[in-house]
């Protein structure tokens, strides 16, 4: 099994078509938020680098995270600017915002539900890269596709880790966050955000 068929089991549910089509009616604000939630991955795996130092493994993960998901920033705004496309402030999706809701306040639950939240996120935007890639032109559809092989590796981090740190099985934690992030994913959304949900203005 490769890691997108794994993604694909690991989610509760595909992307919806109509997400798709707001994605190809939206590509402006599609590449300002993608900015944005490469940003915003970097800057996760720094925190958790400065709060959980004592977690060698961890240390190592995170910080080729964040160096990669800085690339990957660096590579949105260069075909922003390529193709006219200012990257301004903009405001976030109820995405991540919700799944952290769900997070537990004590240790090691806190660093373990943080985890599967990164990889949850991490494996939903694989999961639309790969779905997007097709509808895109060449350019957008080639880079999409490049960052696949490690927004996977990313997933498998993230879900690796919470395993590790657990000390215990987490596939109840796994389920709980997997129903919460399906539940974005179908349920109607009014704004068109890379990790929306089904667009209701559509």
């Amino acid at each position: 099994m490769d890691v997108l068929d794994e993604i694909k089991e690991f989610l509760g549910c595909e992307t919806p078509d109509l997400w798709i089509q707001a994605a190809l009616v939206n590509q402006d604000i599609l590449l300002i938020d993608h900015a944005h939630c490469e940003k915003k991955a970097a800057s996760t795996a720094m925190r958790l680098m400065f709060r959980y130092v004592d977690r060698i493994d961890l240390l190592n993960k995170m910080s080729r995270l964040a160096r990669e998901e800085l690339i990957h920033f660096e590579q949105v705004l260069a075909i922003m600017q390529d193709r006219g496309v200012v990257y301004a402030h903009m405001s976030p999706a109820r995405y991540a915002g919700s799944l952290l809701k769900h997070v537990r306040t004590y240790e090691p639950g806190h660093l373990v539900d943080l985890l599967i939240v990164g990889a949850l996120i991490e494996a939903r935007s694989c999961e639309r890269f790969a779905k997007l890639a097709p509808h895109l032109d060449d350019e957008l559809a080639k880079f999409y596709r490049s960052l696949l092989k490690s927004e996977g590796r990313h997933y498998q981090d993230y879900l690796g880790l919470a395993e590790e740190y657990a000390g215990e099985p987490i596939g109840d934690r796994i389920e709980l966050f997997r129903e919460a992030e399906k539940e974005l994913i179908e349920s109607d959304d009014d704004e068109f955000r890379f990790h929306s949900g089904k667009p209701s203005f559509m």
